[in-house]
């Protein structure tokens, strides 16, 4: 269906982001998937292309705009694009709303500018090897001392771990005081005892660097504390409906990417003398995603819109991310499979998009996890 959420200005920044990642991220998918990360060149760039922090105000460098179908665009045109690796839906998507609204003045002088210019790379350590869905459990604490606080334990599974310049972290204040004794605290590059252990090697998503970071006595002063001491579990929850639909959002634009790379595939492979396509069991495979896809899309656009209207619920954030993310798996996969074997070579496409895939019903929340969000909302 003809997607209907757009005005000019959105489709002027697609045609600026699809440029963006055309010139500066999918030509070098090979070497940053070898590398195991991006070029810091690729950051300075989208923040000259004003791809970065559009949302912070004028004053900073930003543009003041608060609309997510920016941030659509932005997930939207990677997929379609073929680039990898780049974190900017972490930098666009989840880090605003921390370094917005939980930041005093002094701290958005401080960190803002070099945000939006692609030259601070940020990310944020929440999960901790024994605790990843339910960060109630997270062992990472920090001890007030005068004028610092006193950091020490891990974090894993965390993007941008190496490249990251300014690190928010979940720790615990008050060991003693549960989700209510959570605080957050910003840790910057080249803080003493502040480490990067391994970068993970993947099943997917290569490109994009993620990794264990160590705190050990990491001395940070008192006012990198971010939002209010001992309301840090309460800051993350009221993010995660945000960050989900932008998963939600690429989730889906890479199933829409697997599905053209397919489409593309059957027109052009031949097999006992004809297009693999023109066969019936191909032609009602694409058939049956070609209306998967359109029917998720209309759902997703909704959810954007509620969004940006501010009625944007936790369970219909769920809804979003779980559906999906299962059912872009599903239509991956299904799409490799009319690769035949082809498609589990790794220069076809479709290889690749299949292991970025997985791990999508996995972060931000397990689908377990979004369906016992759904069913908690039915009074279940």
């Amino acid at each position: 269906m003809r997607r209907t959420i757009f005005a000019e200005e959105h489709e002027l920044f697609r045609d600026t982001a699809r440029s963006y990642y055309l010139r500066e991220c999918a030509p070098h998918t090979e070497e940053w998937e070898r590398a195991g990360q991006v070029d810091r060149a690729a950051w300075a760039a989208a923040g000259k292309s004003g791809l970065i922090g559009w949302q912070f105000p004028e004053e900073y460098g930003g543009q003041g705009i608060w609309d997510f179908r920016y941030n659509a665009i932005m997930a939207e045109e990677m997929a379609a694009t073929g680039s990898v690796g780049i974190g900017l839906g972490l930098q666009n998507d989840v880090i605003p709303p921390y370094l917005m609204h939980l930041t005093t003045p002094e701290q958005k002088a401080r960190w803002l500018p070099g945000v939006i210019a692609g030259e601070t790379i940020c990310a944020l350590a929440l999960s901790e090897p024994a605790a990843g869905s339910d960060l109630k459990g997270i062992r990472t604490t920090a001890r007030r001392d005068g004028d610092e606080w006193v950091i020490d334990g891990s974090k894993t599974f965390i993007t941008n771990g190496i490249l990251a310049d300014l690190v928010v972290v979940a720790c615990k204040t008050d060991p003693d005081a549960g989700h209510k004794g959570i605080s957050l605290l910003v840790v910057e590059r080249g803080a003493e005892g502040f480490e990067r252990g391994r970068k993970l090697d993947k099943v997917g998503m290569k490109a994009q660097d993620t990794a264990e970071l160590f705190f050990r006595d990491v001395r940070v002063p008192a006012e990198n504390l971010i939002g209010q001491e001992g309301r840090g579990f309460y800051h993350m929850m009221g993010n995660l409906p945000t960050e989900r639909l932008a998963i939600a959002v690429a989730a889906l634009a890479s199933a829409e990417r697997a599905f053209g790379c397919a489409v593309e595939y059957a027109k052009d492979r031949t097999a006992f003398g004809r297009p693999i396509g023109q066969f019936q069991a191909n032609r009602f495979a694409l058939a049956d995603i070609k209306a998967r896809l359109g029917v998720a899309r209309v759902y997703l656009d909704g959810c954007i819109m509620a969004l940006i209207e501010g009625g944007l619920t936790a369970e219909e954030a769920a809804a979003a991310k779980y559906w999906t993310t299962e059912t872009g798996w599903e239509v991956i996969d299904r799409c490799m499979q009319l690769f035949g074997g082809y498609g589990y070579v790794n220069e076809y496409e479709i290889a690749r998009i299949w292991r970025d895939s997985r791990v999508q019903r996995v972060f931000g929340g397990t689908s377990e996890i979004m369906q016992e969000i759904i069913g908690r909302s039915m009074g279940l």
